[in-house]
């Protein structure tokens, strides 16, 4: 074990294997990670080390690394034969199968520029995204294809050429489906020889994919995210998993994230439940890139269930799973949670929405062995931003956690200029990881970015050791008689309530105090839940002005987007519409 200084002098000083050194990125002096890969191809290398240990698990198929890299050398083969070059841009549009993360190996090894598109969109939401990114080539599965059916011609008329490669697809659908647009079918593909790509050039920050954003507020927008960018997020969670080994006296088994067993010293292989979207920053930035790096088995779903979750701990040996943070609390409320043996699972990570402080002491009672994780970062940060780690999550469950070496943080007011410690403000990022901005969106781009810094729209602050505490999104701060009442913390004071499985909390308009808050409540199962009582429990913790006036009880799932996101807009409607009808009955 050894002291937090003398460990962090060890891993980022001079010689360290995660020395920091400065480096002019577009212009801009920014601290970067020195001993970090130049690019994908070199990342995706390094993994044919791993050999014939188990990569990808999906229900009864399991892929070695080995048969990854020949399917990543035939995609690559025939993307050669259709002109894809370095620049060229290919989407990606399925489920999280193998055939996923293939595609996009495939693609960023050899410098085109790879489009995860969003599975759950609609067949124009999938359109706007081809047309968007101009991208000449689709992997979709057949899901994703029926969809996109009656939108071909659209699809067409941007490119005559344009064309789809199917994967699970049923033969006769897709021919009914294509209406002329030429196709092949990756069954046929993994037939032919594999042909990895000839050594191109990649420059660290080239383009390497084109992620959209949520777009929970308007249009989504395509993030450009560099192979810099993806490369910072995995040293970010590198030297996180080796710092927190050396404190604690463990072999930090040469700065893998996940690779072995660290926790049972067992030096059986870790195993990741990769329970998010792919298409998204925490699935693919901080959970496939790092997790492939280190030889982990990465165990994919079909569809997110906490049940087949349990199965598959119990039966995988899963030691890593997470996701956002409603997985994690469906998983602790399942009830047949006891039945399964969950013994295996040595840490739980989670992101992408705000936790509440309970969280972490629910993980310690159902988990007792694992270290709970917290983490903050966004598509435009390609993910992990800081990261909240075992005994210090206790210890701040409300916060996500200080800052990696690398990324530099300033919390300013509404004419940006910098706050103080433990002042609430607007949380501004820069480091290595943060995008170069939005695909052909320069007004958007330049309200965003300014001198290398992002405007995140998140309000903060930063405690007196420099760890980040996110108290809510700008949007979605209630202004209630000219006070704000931030929902993470009325949330977070709900959740500790025994009946509730889930809440949200959004304003609703008022005609004296402009809004008032309005808690959107799922109870647990078995509990009948009042308003008056959730009042009073509120009341016990927060001051009065932010007890919700209205409590809306549902025993639907609250809705999300596929980031895991509630979709507060229309919650805030439906809850509306019935505080309205409510009070004319």
């Amino acid at each position: 074990m050894g002291d937090s200084k003398t460990v962090l002098s060890q891993l980022i000083g001079l010689g360290g294997p995660f020395e920091v050194e400065t480096v002019n990125i577009r212009g801009v002096e920014t601290k970067s990670w020195k001993t970090a890969p130049k690019n994908l191809n070199e990342v995706f290398r390094s993994t044919k080390a791993h050999r014939d240990r188990t990569f990808l698990v999906y229900e009864d198929e399991r892929l070695s690394y080995r048969e990854v890299h020949e399917i990543v050398g035939k995609i690559q083969r025939y993307l050669r034969e259709q002109g894809v070059v370095k620049g060229s841009r290919v989407a990606i549009a399925m489920r999280n199968y193998p055939e996923w993360i293939a595609a996009f190996y495939a693609i960023v090894a050899m410098g085109a520029i790879a489009v995860p598109l969003n599975s759950w969109w609609s067949g124009s939401e999938l359109t706007y995204g081809l047309i968007d990114s101009e991208s000449g080539i689709l992997i979709c599965d057949q899901e994703r294809l029926l969809a996109l059916s009656s939108h071909l011609e659209e699809l067409k008329e941007m490119d005559p050429s344009f064309k789809i490669l199917t994967v699970r697809t049923n033969e006769d659908q897709v021919e009914g489906a294509m209406q002329g647009v030429e196709f092949d079918r990756f069954e046929t593909l993994i037939k032919g020889p594999a042909v990895e790509a000839e050594g191109v050039e990649i420059e660290p920050d080239d383009v390497a994919a084109i992620f959209y954003t949520s777009g929970t507020t308007g249009k989504p927008k395509g993030a450009v995210i560099s192979h810099r960018n993806i490369i910072g997020c995995m040293m970010n969670a590198f030297f996180s998993a080796t710092y927190r080994s050396m404190l604690s006296g463990t072999d930090p088994k040469n700065g893998s994230v996940e690779g072995e067993d660290q926790g049972s010293g067992s030096g059986e292989q870790n195993c990741v439940l990769l329970s998010v979207p792919l298409f998204h920053a925490t699935g693919c930035f901080a959970t496939l890139i790092p997790n492939s790096v280190a030889g982990s088995k990465i165990v994919l779903m079909y569809k997110w269930d906490p049940g087949k979750a349990l199965e598959i701990i119990e039966q995988e040996r899963v030691t890593t799973f997470g996701g956002v943070p409603a997985m994690v609390w469906q998983v602790i409320n399942h009830p047949d949670f006891h039945s399964y043996d969950t013994s295996s699972v040595q840490g739980i990570g989670y992101g992408g929405a705000p936790s509440a402080p309970e969280l972490v002491r629910k993980i310690k009672e159902y988990f007792p062995t694992s270290a709970p994780t917290n983490g903050y970062g966004l598509t435009e940060t390609a993910a992990i931003v800081t990261l909240n780690v075992g005994d210090d999550y206790v210890r701040k469950p409300d916060s996500a956690g200080p800052p990696m070496p690398v990324m530099e943080l300033r919390i300013v007011d509404p004419l940006g200029l910098d706050l103080p410690r433990g002042e609430v403000g607007e949380l501004w990022i820069k480091g290595p990881t943060v995008i170069k901005g939005y695909w052909k969106k320069e007004k958007e781009t330049q309200q965003t970015f300014e001198n290398g810094w992002l405007k995140t729209g998140d309000i903060a602050y930063l405690d007196d050791e420099n760890f980040l505490h996110i108290v809510d999104r700008s949007k979605d701060v209630v202004i209630r008689g000219g006070e704000n009442v931030y929902s993470v913390e009325v949330e977070a004071a709900i959740f500790e309530h025994p009946g509730v499985a889930d809440v949200a909390v959004v304003g609703l308009p008022d005609q004296v105090l402009g809004e008032e808050v309005c808690a959107v409540i799922q109870p647990k199962p078995n509990f009948s839940l009042t308003q008056s009582e959730i009042q009073e429990h509120v009341a016990k913790r927060l001051a009065r002005f932010k007890v919700p006036k209205y409590v809306y009880f549902t025993d639907k799932d609250l809705p999300r987007n596929a980031a895991g996101k509630v979709l507060k807009r229309e919650l805030r409607d439906e809850a509306h519409r019935y505080i309205i009808e409510t009070a004319s009955m």
